[in-house]
C-alpha cells in the first residue's frame, strides 16, 4: 500500500467565486480519494486534507491552478486520509472563526497589515538576540496548550477564536505591547488575524511562525523553544516531533502527565477530557459533567 501523509495549507487572497471554487474543490479531491476538511471564503483558503503521497502530490499541483492559489505554503505532516471520517468542502463567511469578518482585509499578497513572518531559523535568532525580552503568545484554544506549547508561552483564557478580540481588548495584555510578541498556531492561520488583530490595537512589534507550529517542530523537533505534543484536530488527536518528546499534560482525574485527549462520552457534547491511560479506563471518568475540559472549536484546522 502506498504511503499516506496529510496536507495542512491555506492561502489569503481575493476570491471572485468561493462557490465555483467549492465545487472544483470537492470533485478535484473526490477524484483523487482525499479525505479531510477545506474551508473557503471571499479571503481564500483552508485545508487540512490526507491521502497517498502521489494523490496529494496531484492535489498540490492542480490547486495551485488557480492564479490566487500559486503560492500556497503546503505544510506536510504524519497521518492518513483515514483520520479524517469524510471528505468536507465548505463556503463560510471568514476562513478562521473570530466572529469579525471584517477584521482584516486582502490582498493577492495576503493580510495587511499582518504581523511580520518569521521562519524557524529567524525565531531562534530572535530569540537569542533580544532574550526574555520576546514574548511567545499561544493563538490556539487554550485546551490545546495543555499538551503542547512554547516554553514559558502566554496562554489566552480562550475557549474558541472567537473569544481572542474581546481577550485582547480586555487590557490584561497592555503591558507587553511594546515588547516582541510572537504569534503561534498548528499551521499560521489563525495567526494572520490574531497577529492583525493585535497590531490595530496598538501592539508594536508582532511576529508570527512562518508556516506554523508543524513547520517549527519539522525543523527543530524537540530539540529548541517547542516542548510537548501538537494538538490537531482530526483522528490523531496529538503528533510528536521526535522520539524524545517530554510529556507535559496532566491528567484532569489524577494529575498524571499524559498527553491523550478522549471524547466526552455524552452523545450531545463535543469536550475533549485529558486522562492518564489507568483514568480513561473507568466509564465514569469519560464524561464533562465531571470535567474542567474545553470545547473543541472544530472550525479550527490550521
Amino acid at each position: 500500500m502506498e504511503i499516506q501523509k496529510i496536507l495542512l495549507y491555506y492561502s489569503f487572497t481575493p476570491v471572485a467565486d468561493p462557490e465555483a471554487v467549492q465545487l472544483w474543490q470537492q470533485a478535484l479531491c473526490e477524484s483523487l480519494e482525499i479525505k479531510g476538511r477545506i474551508l473557503l471564503s471571499k479571503d481564500g483558503i483552508n485545508g487540512t486534507v490526507g491521502g497517498s503521497i502521489s494523490a496529494l502530490k496531484k492535489y498540490v499541483k492542480t490547486t495551485k491552478k488557480y492564479p490566487g492559489f500559486k503560492k500556497i505554503d503546503f505544510k506536510w505532516s504524519q497521518g492518513t486520509g483515514n483520520d479524517f471520517p469524510r471528505l468536507n468542502v465548505r463556503v463560510k463567511s471568514e476562513l478562521v472563526a473570530f466572529g469579525s469578518p471584517a477584521e482584516i482585509v486582502v490582498d493577492q499578497n495576503g493580510v495587511i497589515n499582518g504581523g511580520k513572518h518569521l521562519k524557524p531559523y529567524e525565531v531562534d535568532k530572535l530569540v537569542a538576540e533580544r532574550g526574555d525580552d520576546v514574548v511567545f503568545f499561544d493563538g490556539r484554544n487554550a485546551f490545546e496548550a495543555k499538551i503542547g506549547k512554547f516554553k514559558n508561552a502566554i496562554v489566552p483564557d480562550v475557549e474558541t477564536s472567537r473569544d481572542f478580540i474581546k481577550e485582547i481588548e480586555s487590557g490584561k495584555y497592555d503591558h507587553i505591547k511594546d515588547r516582541p510578541i510572537i504569534t503561534y498556531c498548528t499551521g499560521g492561520i489563525r495567526c494572520e488575524i490574531l497577529s492583525t488583530v493585535m497590531v490595530k490595537r496598538g501592539f508594536k512589534e508582532v511576529y508570527q511562525i512562518e508556516g506554523g507550529i508543524v513547520r517549527y517542530g519539522n525543523k527543530f523537533g524537540d530539540d529548541s523553544l517547542w516542548e510537548g505534543s501538537l494538538f490537531t484536530f482530526d483522528a490523531r488527536m496529538a503528533i510528536d516531533f521526535s522520539t524524545k518528546t517530554k510529556v507535559i499534560g496532566e491528567c484532569e482525574r489524577c494529575s498524571s502527565a499524559t498527553k491523550n485527549f478522549y471524547n466526552c462520552a455524552t452523545k450531545t457534547c463535543h469536550e475533549l477530557i485529558l486522562l492518564c491511560d489507568p483514568c480513561s479506563q473507568l466509564d465514569s471518568n469519560l464524561s464533562c459533567v465531571h470535567s474542567g475540559s474545553n470545547a473543541r472549536d472544530a472550525e479550527m484546522i490550521g
